[in-house]
């Protein structure tokens, strides 16, 4: 994840993994995991939420749904913290 992440240029990323606590949900079966990240870049600076999850979202690619079943995203600008 922190690679994939890296195209965003963040000042800090902290990721949990709650997979554990996700044992047996649906997702869990097929190896997906749980997941938080908080992320703060200074490419967030102007854009509404939505618009900086999808950045998340594009960084991530073809790990969302597969090796990433769920992510909570919480994105700020240096400015926010």
């Amino acid at each position: 994840m922190r690679e994939r992440l890296a195209v965003l240029a963040p000042e800090s990323i902290d990721i949990l993994d709650e997979s554990g606590q996700h044992i047996g949900h649906e997702g869990a079966k097929s190896g997906g995991g749980h997941y938080q990240l908080v992320l703060v870049s200074a490419k967030f600076a102007g854009l509404p939420l939505p618009a900086r999850h999808r950045l998340v979202y594009d960084a991530l690619g073809p790990m969302m749904g597969a090796a990433i079943h769920a992510l909570s995203i919480k994105a700020y600008t240096p400015q926010e913290i």
